[in-house]
């Protein structure tokens, strides 16, 4: 049923795409894409009529589902034969509909950015970042093949498109070699297009304060929501696009102001007595778990004790246990304590104790239900916790447990409605 259905989408999704002619703006990377997508709409929004993907709708999917601007249909055959009724109507009958798609084209399997590519071919592509082992490298005979899976957004782009990459990332930046698009940087890296010219992380309340430059021009950005200098491609990538569009400088950095990292990206959340949460739970690499960490090392106002709260890190395959070592040896040289939940994640255990960490200080449980209950009664006043890990460990139930309004956990927290909650 999958696979009819999966054809259904595809053929509604390019017919609406051949009925109303959107400019496309696809997001790929190990990474970052759901900031980046954020980010992008928040720059383009003033200017343009645009459409961004749902949640997580960036697969075979989600795509078209983001196309067609529907809800899934969940395991409810009406309600996806009503979904199929709504494309069918896009496409007979003209009806309103967005200038510019956002998009996210996740991979998770070989063939599934080429597969996205020829569902919808992008006018403007953005590369995150890959990262030294990134995320469902599990899937894949080497990291170089995920890498040549990625790069297949940007090899079918014509010298009328646009690829914006980013000039921090290797791999990434090697993709502009493969393309015949014009190509836009990012990054730090001297002679990127757009370049970071200098950041100062003002703390949890005052958030980041930066300056970008482009060509002649440079322009101060103030970021009060945001935390953590890594979610700064995101906005880099932003100014890019915002760039490409034609859209001035300073209206970028005027839109920035008001962006916000999606739920579960480094968000600060208050917890009960008196504490607070970085709650990064939506996912989790070695990378991005060590920049997170490099997040908590840098605050300086908190009073309390930084506990790193660290689940599973799942598809790494062969590289799983000295990418959790990795994390757990860098956690006992900024943390006061671990706590892990998961089997993987118990391999950070030894790995923190022998960079320094009290043995009585780090603790390990197999789900995040056990964990929450446990950090109710360990947490005290002044606290500074970070919590993260991969989806399927489904970090932020620990969040809901310790977040000092637990009622509005549907806005602030990832993956809290009806499919969610009954997993």
């Amino acid at each position: 049923m999958k696979s009819i259905l999966r054809r259904i989408l595809f053929t509604l999704a390019q017919g609406v795409l051949r009925r109303y002619h959107p400019e496309i703006i696809a997001i790929t990377g190990s990474a970052g894409k759901t900031s980046t997508r954020e980010a992008i709409a928040t720059v383009l929004a003033p200017a343009f009529s645009l459409r961004q993907s749902a949640k997580n709708y960036n697969t075979e999917i989600g795509v078209p589902l983001a196309i067609l601007g529907s809800e899934s249909g969940g395991r409810s055959a009406f309600a996806w034969l009503g979904v199929i009724v709504k494309g069918v109507m896009l496409v007979i009958k003209k009806h309103d509909f967005p200038d510019v798609l956002v998009l996210e084209y996740a991979l998770d399997h070989p063939g599934d950015i080429a597969y996205l590519v020829r569902l919808a071919k992008p006018h403007i592509a953005v590369l995150t970042t890959i990262g030294e082992v990134p995320v469902h490298v599990e899937a894949f005979r080497s990291r170089e093949e995920l890498v040549r899976e990625k790069a297949a957004l940007v090899t079918q782009l014509t010298k009328e498109d646009v690829a914006i990459v980013n000039a921090d990332d290797p791999s990434v930046k090697a993709m502009a070699r493969k393309t015949k698009a014009k190509v836009v940087t990012y990054g730090r890296t001297t002679g990127a297009d757009i370049r970071l010219v200098s950041l100062n992380f003002k703390g949890l309340e005052q958030g980041i304060q930066m300056k970008v430059a482009h060509g002649e021009s440079t322009v101060p950005v103030s970021l009060p929501h945001l935390i953590g200098e890594h979610q700064v491609y995101a906005v880099l990538a932003a100014i890019a696009v915002g760039v490409v569009k034609g859209v001035n400088l300073v209206a970028i950095a005027d839109a920035l102001a008001r962006y916000e990292s999606p739920p579960g990206r480094m968000r600060v959340i208050s917890g009960i007595k008196g504490t607070t949460i970085i709650d990064d739970s939506y996912n989790s690499s070695p990378d991005a778990a060590l920049a997170a960490l490099e997040t908590l090392r840098s605050v300086e106002e908190t009073h309390g004790r930084k506990i790193a709260v660290f689940g599973d890190m799942a598809e790494l395959g062969s590289l799983t246990e000295k990418a959790h070592h990795d994390v757990g040896e860098r956690t006992g040289e900024v943390a006061d304590a671990l706590v892990t939940v998961g089997a993987k994640a118990k391999a950070m255990r030894e790995a923190a104790r022998d960079a320094g960490m009290a043995e009585d200080q780090i603790f390990s449980f197999d789900n995040a239900e056990s964990a929450g209950l446990f950090l109710q009664d360990f947490i005290v006043t002044g606290d500074l916790l970070l919590v993260k890990g991969s989806q399927v460990v489904r970090m932020e139930k620990i969040v809901k447990e310790l977040m000092a309004e637990p009622l509005r956990a549907g806005e602030l927290l990832v993956r809290q409605d009806a499919d969610w909650a009954q997993q």
